[in-house]
């Protein structure tokens, strides 16, 4: 058994570099020990002596020939066979491997190929229904441009010829519009008196609520019948003016979407086989317009609205004195009574808010009360652990003068540093909880300061509203001043 194991071992031992134990066949006769297993081709002098007599004739010497690097490089005799056999370029699992590896390339080259051809094909069946599509699009947008254009050609030719239809006489209307300014002008101071008030009130009371929107509009409104009223006779040569200026918009405008709907519908009717396409580089990047889909439909908007807007001038200049001021009246008996009840409501949601306020001034008047009391209770929680702490302490220290053995440390010494930290940690939460409530009465108090400003700002706005404005406004009865 030994001898077996001796020999494996001295098998294993004899490596292709190892010289030890090898038997004199196998010993170099000159060269280096270990042969180069890869490198270039080399020479040998070949003899007729390792050449077989039917390939020379006998006493010849040959040329030296070269060899592929199959062997070794010492000396070629019969001494070297055996060993030459053992230092091979490859071995079999190295070719075996190798053709494995050349099979995997292929099919995986293969396979890319393949992948590749697949997705070019995919590709261009994706680009050409992109391509497709794409213009398929491009149509269908044109053709929705064009009916937008065709939409609001036919708008500004129809609102263009109401315009030019709209020639009238225009009437007098000197005669009440002096009476009438002199009506407007009560109103107004009023309203403007109401604002002058409700600019007393302070900190957030200060709001642009509805009756300031209310008030502002009536005293547009009272400023806009007016100058109506003292522009009026200036109007009629100056409508003129505006009613061409208006035409002329229409009339460009038309123009333009007629030769628009000339250039588009050429566009709509293009297809890969019309006639005159070309390419043109670079022209998707120049970008010649000037308005976009909304901004040129609200331009077009904004034409039919201002020819609307000259058209019905027209119509309320030809309409006579009683009308015009008739209708003043009705606007101004409207906002004077939308303003009052502006008052009305605005005043009620005061009253409202100021009771909440009083409601929530009481409640935080009674937490600051309970938090007053408990803020006393957490002082005296913690002044109540001093004698326990002191408790605690002292038995420690007085256990602490035990002598020799007996400064043990037993169950009691355990409990009663024990004892010591909980009644430290307690005091700690104490404390804590106790800086909590200081701040949060902090909070409360100025929490009251506020809600007590707050509640004087709503008092006095209310008084505002509800006295001065309401009481002013009641005192002049609009409804009776404009009557023709």
């Amino acid at each position: 058994m030994s001898t077996k194991f001796e020999q494996t071992v001295m098998y294993s031992q004899l490596q292709p570099w190892s010289m030890a134990g090898a038997p004199p066949c196998m010993e170099p006769v000159s060269g280096p020990s270990v042969p180069p297993r890869v490198g270039t081709s080399y020479q040998q002098p070949v003899t007729n002596q390792l050449v077989k007599p039917c390939f020379a004739p006998s006493g010849m010497t040959t040329e030296p020939l070269t060899f592929p690097n199959l062997v070794t490089g010492f000396l070629r005799n019969p001494q070297h066979g055996a060993r030459a056999a053992l230092y091979t370029r490859y071995t079999s699992g190295e070719w075996n491997n190798n053709n494995l590896t050349k099979y995997a390339e292929s099919n995986i080259n293969r396979n890319q190929s393949e992948r590749i051809r697949n997705d070019a094909v995919r590709l261009m069946r994706e680009t050409d229904e992109k391509t497709h599509q794409g213009q398929r699009d491009a149509g269908r947008r044109l053709g929705e441009r064009l009916t937008d254009v065709t939409f609001w050609r036919n708008e500004l030719n129809t609102e263009l010829e109401k315009l030019i239809s709209e020639s009238s006489a225009f009437t007098e209307l000197k005669r009440k519009c002096g009476k009438a300014m002199l009506d407007l002008e009560a109103p107004l101071h009023i309203a403007q008196e109401c604002l002058y008030h409700r600019e007393g009130r302070a900190g957030v009371e200060k709001v642009h609520d509805s009756v300031e929107k209310a008030l502002l509009l009536e005293i547009d409104n009272l400023r806009n019948s007016r100058q109506r009223l003292q522009d009026l006779h200036e109007k009629i040569t100056r409508q003129a003016n505006d009613c061409r200026a208006a035409q002329h918009l229409l009339e460009e405008d038309v123009t333009h979407k007629e030769s628009t709907l000339g250039i588009d519908s050429v566009c709509h009717q293009l297809n890969n086989y019309s006639r005159g396409i070309a390419y043109y580089g670079g022209i998707e990047k120049y970008d010649p317009t000037v308005s976009t889909q909304e901004s040129w439909a609200e331009a077009s908007s904004q034409r039919v609205s201002r020819s609307q807007a000259e058209r019905a001038k027209l119509s309320q200049l030809r309409s006579d004195a009683e009308t015009t001021v008739n209708a003043i009246a009705t606007s101004v008996w409207d906002h004077w009574s939308n303003t009052n009840n502006a008052l009305d409501r605005r005043a009620q949601e005061m009253a409202e808010s100021k009771n909440k306020i009083q409601l929530h001034l009481h409640k935080v008047q009674q937490e600051l009360f309970d938090l007053e009391k408990h803020i006393f209770l957490l002082q005296k929680a913690i002044q109540d652990k001093a004698n326990p702490l002191k408790v605690a302490q002292t038995r420690l220290e007085s256990r602490s003068h035990r002598e020799g053995g007996e400064l043990c440390k037993d169950y009691a010494q355990l409990r009663l540093i024990q004892e010591v930290q909980d009644i430290k940690d307690v005091v700690n939460s104490l404390h804590t909880k106790l800086q909590e409530a200081e701040a949060q009465h902090q909070s409360l108090l100025k929490t009251r300061s506020t809600l007590e400003l707050d509640l004087r700002n709503k008092v006095n706005a209310l008084f505002i509203d509800r006295e001065k404005c309401m009481g002013l406004r009641r005192s002049f009865p609009v409804n009776n001043m404009i009557k023709y």
